[in-house]
């Protein structure tokens, strides 16, 4: 239950409904999770909004509800101050599981928020925050009184862009309308009548103001609490059958019909259900926490729930939530193109949206084909990649992964063969090895007329093995690609926005590629989305063929190419990272993971122990069980998927001191004991 503002009628209305609930004989009881403006009395606290629920369910009903507050403060303030007032700090997520832990014998619970949806909690949270860790259906209140329709409009739009479900809307006379305003209530009806639905929100019922409930005389109230829960009569019923809905089993379904990444179908593997997550943790159905370890695959850097980058969606929405690319431009797209062409590493001049990382290297691949076919290298058609590298699941990323010991080596006879560089062993922080740059010159060298480009994870390979390799290597890969007029594609899907340390992977070794693919972090985990940024060099080549039958056009075009709803998010993403000090937050980050994961280097089957940026890898020294490390992890309060040898962590930049250790020593504590061996 909440409201448009303070005074906007709740008490009364959960009053009164808990009164016509109790009069169904429905077991019921209301919940209070922050009163302020309390008093006390002989050193007993009166609560004012529970002395209303009390009078309104004495009189002849069939039984007795349950009534309580979670909180309770005497400064007559917003909850926040209240408690500063008090030295008390409030959270959603602490009072959500007080409130589901009084919900748990199953009664119909009334909950009252505290004045309207953005009435502060704590510095940076409101009733909204927990109202969304709640996930409970929403009634609103609003004061039938002038102003209440922008009010009441307002509050129904922001709720309804939440996943919160829509009870309806109930309008209350607050107070007696003196002569001049009587003719508006009728008027605010109609219109909210009309408008509220399209929210949601139908309009449940309209309250008189009674003033037998100030009255001092017990059959006068009686007598008012009864007219008022005869008037919300119907809310009542709409609310008990909303709220007692068909029960869902989504572990039995997500069993029975999803297919889930790098997993058998049959039997299904164990998963977790998440239902809300708010900057470094992830909140599960059974009110668990977790600490989030993996930025939801490296993609959510900026942390979960960032209202900025929900406002950019919600707004694009309105205007225009997708178009095609083919033949239209717009401003999403072109604002986005021109902040990535100024961050990115200079000499890149065009920019090629597409929809995940895998297309942006099918893209990549395409355009260093047709671009030696342009250029006249008919002959150059084939790639060349490092040992242990990953840069994606579509056939044509597969190819230049790691052929050996990589994930898609079941492909192996059905993908092209490509041309594959020993990885670098010269270690980031280490000194280069000349036998690693004489070896990667020679195969390149020998198979120059060949080769369309070489691709690389600048400094980090990633899902390949989490391998930090010296920057000197990326320095001559460059040089010899230009001497050798191969293309140099540089795959900063995982690495780019910061995660290194640099804003991009590239800038450790001064070079540019010429061509560039980002995804992940690109919309800070809110949506799939890729770029592929070209120099100018390549993109005019592929426009302006040497032999007229090759096309001159780039032959790829996704249907949601460039989505207006992702470029916003993207733009608005990139803003939020570089006003944020992503640098300082990596670099404490990754001291933090040195520091921590270190004492794993001397246990059993620890292969390697290393930290660069914002990522720290424990190294084991055969495959883990990823499933019962995994359970092990959620036990702990932090979420961590292993894979293969590696135990890793890539947590959000906006992740804080305490939640690093936290995943660090759950870490040490797994391999304390065994669980990798």
């Amino acid at each position: 239950m909440t409201g448009t503002d303070t005074d906007a009628g709740k008490t009364t209305v959960v009053a009164a409904l808990l009164r016509a609930f109790c009069l169904k004989g429905l077991p019921c009881r209301a919940i209070k999770p922050v009163q302020t403006g309390c008093t006390r009395n002989n050193g007993t606290l009166y609560v004012p909004d529970l002395f209303h629920y009390t009078d309104a369910v004495r009189y002849q009903t069939n039984i007795s509800p349950d009534i309580r507050a979670l909180a309770c403060f005497e400064p007559a303030c917003s909850p926040h101050l209240a408690s500063l007032k008090t030295g008390v700090r409030l959270e959603a997520e602490d009072l959500a599981a007080k409130a589901r832990a009084e919900m748990a014998d199953g009664r119909f619970t009334l909950i009252e928020g505290a004045g309207g949806i953005y009435a502060p909690l704590n510095e940076r949270q409101h009733i909204l925050d927990l109202m969304l860790a709640l996930g409970l259906p929403v009634l609103l209140v609003a004061p039938n009184r002038l102003g209440c329709i922008n009010q009441a409009l307002m509050a129904m739009r922001v709720l309804a862009e939440t996943p919160l479900p829509a009870a309806g809307l109930v309008l209350c006379e607050t107070s007696p309308a003196d002569d001049g305003n009587r003719d508006l209530l009728p008027e605010n009806s109609a219109y909210l009548a009309r408008h509220a639905p399209e929210f949601g929100f139908p309009l449940l019922c309209e309250l008189p103001f009674l003033p037998e409930l100030a009255s001092q005389d017990d059959r006068a109230r009686r007598r008012g609490w009864q007219k008022l829960s005869e008037f919300l009569g119907p809310a009542a019923d709409r609310l008990a059958a909303l709220c007692s809905p068909e029960p869902e089993d989504i572990a039995a379904d997500d069993a029975a019909f999803v297919w889930h990444p790098y997993a058998g179908a049959v039997p299904a593997p164990k998963t977790y259900e998440a239902v809300a997550a708010e900057g470094s943790r992830i909140r599960l159905s059974d009110g668990r926490s977790l600490i989030d370890g993996m930025s939801s695959w490296w993609c959510a850097n900026l942390g979960y729930g960032r209202a900025d980058l929900q406002l950019a969606l919600a707004r694009q929405a309105r205007m225009l939530p997708h178009v095609m690319f083919g033949g239209f431009a717009h401003a999403p797209a072109t604002r986005l193109a021109k902040k990535l062409l100024a961050i990115a590493p200079p000499g890149l001049g065009k920019v090629f949206f597409a929809d995940s990382g895998s297309v942006a290297v099918e893209v990549a691949l395409k355009m260093a084909i047709q671009y030696q076919l342009a250029a006249g290298n008919s002959r150059k058609t084939r790639f060349c990649a490092l040992l242990g590298a990953y840069h994606g699941d579509t056939l044509g990323a597969m190819s230049v992964c790691d052929p050996v010991n990589g994930m898609h080596h079941v492909f192996a006879g059905y993908l092209p063969g490509q041309i594959f560089l020993d990885r670098p062993r010269a270690r980031f922080g280490g000194e280069p090895d000349i036998e690693d740059l004489e070896n990667m010159e020679k195969r390149l060298r020998a198979h120059s007329d060949e080769l369309a480009a070489v691709i690389v994870e600048p400094i980090v390979q990633g899902a390949g093995g989490m391998w930090f390799y010296h920057p000197e290597y990326l320095k001559r890969l460059r040089e010899l690609c230009a001497e050798l007029g191969i293309l140099l594609i540089a795959d900063e899907i995982a690495t780019g926005f910061g995660r290194t340390g640099r804003l991009f992977a590239c800038e450790w070794a001064g070079i540019s590629p010429d061509i560039l693919c980002l995804g992940k972090a690109l919309t800070g985990g809110m949506m799939s989305f890729s770029a592929v940024l070209a120099s100018g060099r390549v993109a005019e080549a592929i426009s302006s063929p040497k032999d007229d039958s090759v096309p001159g056009v780039l032959l790829h075009g996704p249907t949601f190419m460039a989505n207006p709803l992702a470029c916003s998010v993207a733009l608005q993403a990139i803003e939020t990272l570089l006003a944020f000090p992503w640098q300082e937050n990596a670099a404490r980050i990754g001291q933090r993971l040195a520091e921590g994961l270190e004492p794993c280097r001397n246990l059993p089957g620890v292969e390697d122990v290393r930290a660069l940026g914002a990522i720290g890898v424990v190294e084991t020294k055969k495959p883990v069980d990823t499933e019962r490390m995994q359970a092990f992890f959620v036990e702990s309060g932090v979420w961590i998927r292993p894979f293969s040898r590696l135990v890793y962590l890539m947590p959000p930049l906006v992740a804080a001191n305490d939640e690093i250790d936290a995943l660090c020593a759950a870490i040490r504590k797994a391999c304390e004991r065994g669980l990798h061996l």
